[in-house]
């Protein structure tokens, strides 16, 4: 915990209103929506502002990662709020204790610690204009270049060779970003985004950010196809915004984080992508986006990527659901789809069960030339089903214990690599500031 304390001091401005754990930021500010604001109230449960003069009605919405958005139903997430004159401030952050054992000849078993700290800074500068500042670090970079076993994920390098089997750390620096939002009307508003590290629009909110995966310890294998982008060096992003729809395009830097995660790579503008997103009620939110990445990968520094996703996300009482589809067009005769579904439900006050299926077509499971399975094609569908339970706790901090299990459908062509039924199990102690 101390680290994780010692990251939130280290931040700058302060920083995301972004759920770490699946919870939401607070609803639109009066710029966003073009309501004109009250006083702030503390302890408001939507981050120290009085929502009663916002008119939202059924089409709030909250807002995940980057400029994202996800259901109002999904709730606002609480953490440690103060206000400071006219800003309001927020903090919020996570601490992951792993064990996972992930099966067959190519799985390893490892304990590791996954960590984000986050602080927020918003203010309104007129009774048209909002400002949010945001900050966000992990302390992964201390596990290794390697990160932790996850068994058919793939992407990125460590100690220049590919990473398969396993998923790799974050960086340090997850986000350093700034938007403004400017109101044109009752319900609105025009923004800009953007920062050294920061999200295009492009996919779903990242998976940390999602209530669906709230208590999934480890990250899903289709991450490289729905939302590798939440971390990139250089971005900047244009859009309107009503209470139903958003229109945004970016321009970002398109090559994935390098192995150092330490430090702020040179951001580029190289790449571009547009979103649409539709928030019909509190219970749905909707996207489709598409983008075009220059030279994404390090082991392939030729090929470019054009990369679609497409999700859906429901959410109503204790049941938060995201379903999704993506595709990434790496060259001709390289296409590569990914479908996934996961869940959240919270059956009681203290208990939730949790679930998600992925199917990805993957071809870089085989990296070595000399392989007779190098470059191929393969369709594998991964099913977890897991269960948290939350200590009841008093105070800001939040506790919750639990597992998950794996199971694995793939090709009789990978049963001489992976075994022919691998089943991999993971168990975790979750301790949050705020819930």
């Amino acid at each position: 915990m101390r680290g994780l304390l010692l990251a939130a001091a280290l931040l700058p401005m302060p920083a995301a209103a972004q759920d770490m754990g699946g919870m939401q930021m607070p609803a639109p500010s009066p710029a966003q929506t073009g309501v004109p604001s009250t006083p702030p109230v503390k302890d408001s449960g939507m981050g120290g502002m009085d929502m009663s003069q916002m008119d939202m009605g059924p089409t709030s919405y909250g807002s995940g990662s980057g400029t994202a958005r996800l259901p109002a139903s999904e709730g606002a997430m609480t953490g440690l709020h103060v206000m400071a004159g006219d800003w309001m401030l927020m903090a919020h952050g996570y601490l992951w204790g792993v064990y996972t054992d992930q099966g067959g000849p190519r799985g390893d078993s490892e304990a590791f610690v996954t960590s984000m700290a986050m602080l927020e800074a918003s203010r309104d500068l007129s009774a048209t204009t909002h400002l949010q500042l945001r900050s966000m670090l992990s302390l992964e970079p201390a596990m290794g270049q390697r990160g932790y076993p996850n068994l058919f994920a793939s992407g990125e390098t460590a100690h220049g060779a590919p990473l398969i089997d396993r998923q790799h750390p974050h960086d340090l620096f997850m986000e350093l970003s700034a938007r403004l939002d400017f109101a044109i009307g009752k319900d609105a508003s025009l923004f800009v985004y953007g920062g050294p590290v920061a999200e295009p629009a492009l996919g779903p909110s990242a998976f940390m950010h999602r209530a669906s995966a709230r208590y999934e310890p480890l990250s899903p294998i289709s991450h490289h196809w729905f939302d590798s982008t939440h971390i990139t060096y250089g971005v900047i992003t244009g859009g309107i915004a009503t209470a139903h729809w958003q229109l945004e395009g970016s321009a970002f830097r398109g090559r994935e984080p390098d192995e150092d995660r330490w430090d702020i790579e040179s951001p580029k503008l190289d790449s571009w992508s547009v979103r649409a997103s539709w928030t019909p009620s509190p219970d749905w939110a909707l996207q489709v986006s598409h983008g075009f990445l220059h030279s994404p990968e390090a082991q392939e520094p030729e090929g470019d990527e054009r990369r679609t996703t497409a999700t859906v996300q429901y959410a109503h009482g204790g049941l938060s659901t995201t379903f999704g589809w993506a595709l990434k067009n790496k060259s001709p005769g390289r296409a590569l789809s990914a479908f996934m579904a996961e869940a959240n439900y919270d059956l009681t006050r203290h208990h939730t069960v949790f679930g998600r299926i992925e199917n990805i077509a993957n071809d870089e499971l085989f990296p070595d030339p000399a392989s007779p399975l190098h470059d191929r094609k393969f369709r594998v569908t991964r099913f977890e089903g897991g269960y948290a339970y939350r200590l009841p706790l008093t105070g800001p901090l939040g506790l919750a214990l639990g597992g998950s299990l794996a199971a694995y459908a793939k090709p009789a062509a990978l049963d001489a690599a992976y075994g022919d039924a691998p089943v991999s199990y993971t168990l975790f102690a979750r301790l949050s500031l705020g819930h």
